[in-house]
């Protein structure tokens, strides 16, 4: 068994809450007046000592004030929801939670009821702070499970905290002010030694395969994360970093690379409700960003969108993307969109899962573009396997799935002790269900999910692969690349779903089309032509982490095959 390791040392373990540790172990490391989280829109700021205090009185709040202003009495371990889009609320939210040594479970806001049903009662959350845009969503899914509206506002707080035009709710409801208004702990809950193991943050995942799991991190996953993404986090040589905030805080990406690991770095988060590609620029402009996480799909708007020449974006210094590959020849087109404006940007990527909490490699700055594609070194503490199909060490320089085991892999997916066995072995190795391929020099590049490689008479053809290339086609603006079963050919054909960059007329399609299939035929080998065929379509279905929602393109795909036959009649 061939066993990869980190080539830096391992940072030293710490047993606490990751509360403690960051407002404790690591707060005297800047100065408490230093600034943690601003408002985009606003400018609000909110201090590292502000962050503190505001914690511990939502802490308090949501402990022993809640129950006198009616709601349900919370306990050390319940759980709390956090269901809402990017505020300046949110690091008060999740830190207050925390203080409060309460499990949180963090809700994607664009949840349907049905959704957000689901994860309440597979969580086995208590209470739940809600924007009040989404207010009648929590509702609607209380009534799917039959909780009455008396017992409903029992069990919400409505997180309207510095939301100046926020939507009314009704009367009735208490709100995060009220919580914020009634006292402060003098001290956090504690979680110290073996207690660090226990879970604290509960994301939800569809892991390798299924219907969405709560991703069990524990205090312990995520203190020793932000240590490890130390070590390879870029030295800027800006005096005054400051990170700006788009990708969503309910995603692990988010929560803990954004919220959490700007706080431990001292570097001020400038928070953003949702990208948008004018307001990304213009807050890169007047706060004079010089580092933002992103993922692909940002990447591509950047590459082609003209707000990207309308403000001064030569304070960036590096953008660091994660939560899908990011192929090559789109990291080189951004680069020099970038420096076209005067921005010498390094453009990195890092990869991880909500089940590693969430980091699991990070691409040094210096080598972006000699190893370019790259999702870069194994952080410290971690070991790594490349398993093979037969489950045989896969030889260097050709495709595995990766295992990993360190003190950053999750605890289990909650309450389902079986899909926790198949995904961990008993020797602490987390399947992780990507393809990728380890050099000699220990970088790593991801080639895709396993389930999601296309098998075509053999070959392994990679979806991300021919999605680098389709975008690099100046009449594309957005790719996605699906496998379709062919019974004729008995394998499987590469299909490619593409967005063009303006509306088509029906007699231009056929030549854009046609277009498109020589250009991949003009860069790629024989099978990984799109022999499934090229399908225009108006846009790709994301997650809002920017991941392809392939099974949603499966789905479309069978009903155009069915519906073909018909057609031909």
């Amino acid at each position: 068994m061939k066993i990869y390791t980190s080539r830096y040392p391992p940072v030293p373990l710490v047993h606490e809450s990751i509360f403690t540790n960051l407002f404790r172990t690591h707060f005297a490391a800047h100065p408490p007046d230093a600034p943690a989280y601003i408002d985009a829109a606003t400018g609000f700021t909110l201090t590292r000592a502000d962050t503190r205090d505001l914690s511990l009185a939502l802490a308090y709040g949501l402990r022993h004030a809640f129950p006198s202003l009616g709601g349900v009495l919370l306990a050390r371990g319940d759980v709390l929801m956090i269901l809402s889009p990017n505020s300046i609320a949110w690091p008060v939210m999740m830190f207050g939670g925390w203080a409060a040594g309460l499990r949180l479970t963090l809700a994607n806001s664009s949840y349907t009821p049905r959704e957000i049903a689901y994860q309440w009662q597979d969580s086995g959350a208590k209470v739940v702070l809600v924007h009040p845009a989404l207010l009648p969503v929590v509702l609607d899914a209380f009534k799917i499970i039959h909780i009455d509206p008396a017992e409903a506002r029992r069990r919400i707080v409505i997180a309207d905290w510095q939301l100046g035009d926020a939507p009314a709710v009704p009367a009735g409801f208490v709100h995060m002010a009220e919580l914020l208004d009634k006292g402060q702990l003098s001290e956090e809950e504690k979680f110290p030694g073996e207690q660090a193991h226990e879970t604290t943050l509960l994301c939800y995942s569809s892991g390798t395969t299924g219907k969405s799991k709560g991703v069990e991190t524990t205090h312990f996953n995520l203190t020793t994360v932000l240590d490890m993404a130390a070590v390879l986090w870029p030295k800027l040589s800006s005096q005054n970093p400051r990170m700006l905030g788009i990708l969503p805080f309910y995603h692990a990406y988010g929560a803990a690379k954004l919220i959490a690991f700007q706080l431990h770095r001292g570097i001020p988060l400038i928070i953003m409700e949702k990208f948008e590609p004018v307001a990304f620029c213009r807050a890169i402009h007047d706060y004079k960003i010089t580092q933002a996480c992103v993922v692909p799909p940002v990447c591509v708007i950047l590459s082609k969108h003209p707000a990207v020449k309308q403000f001064n974006l030569t304070s960036l210094e590096w953008l660091f993307c994660a939560a899908a590959p990011l192929s090559h020849q789109l990291l080189l087109v951004v680069k020099d969109r970038l420096r076209s404006v005067g921005a010498n940007v390094s453009l990195t990527q890092g990869w991880g899962l909500t089940e590693t909490s969430p980091t699991a490699t990070l691409l040094p700055a210096e080598d972006d573009l000699r190893k370019a594609g790259s999702v870069g070194l194994l952080l410290p503490n971690l070991e790594a396997r490349m398993v093979a199909e037969d489950g045989s060490d896969a030889r260097e320089g050709e495709p595995g799935e990766i295992w990993l085991r360190g003190p950053t892999i999750f605890k289990g997916y909650l309450n389902k002790p079986d899909v926790t066995r198949d995904s961990i072995t008993p020797e602490g190795w987390f399947k992780t269900g990507d393809a990728g391929v380890r050099d000699s020099e220990g970088y790593y590049s991801i080639v895709d999910r396993l389930k999601e490689l296309i098998k075509y008479k053999g070959f392994q053809v990679a979806p991300a692969e021919l999605e680098g290339v389709l975008i690099e086609h100046p009449d594309v603006a957005d790719a996605g690349v699906i496998g379709v079963y062919s019974e004729e050919e008995a394998t499987e054909l590469p299909r490619a779903y593409v967005v063009p960059v303006r509306t088509l007329t029906s007699a231009e399609r056929a030549s854009f089309v046609a277009a498109i299939d020589k250009w991949v035929k003009s860069k790629l080998a024989r099978h990984k032509y799109l022999r499934g065929g090229v399908i225009v379509v108006d846009a790709i279905p994301k997650s809002p982490a920017g991941k392809i929602l392939r099974r949603e393109l499966r789905e479309q795909a069978k009903a155009e095959i069915a519906e073909a036959p018909r057609a031909k009649l």
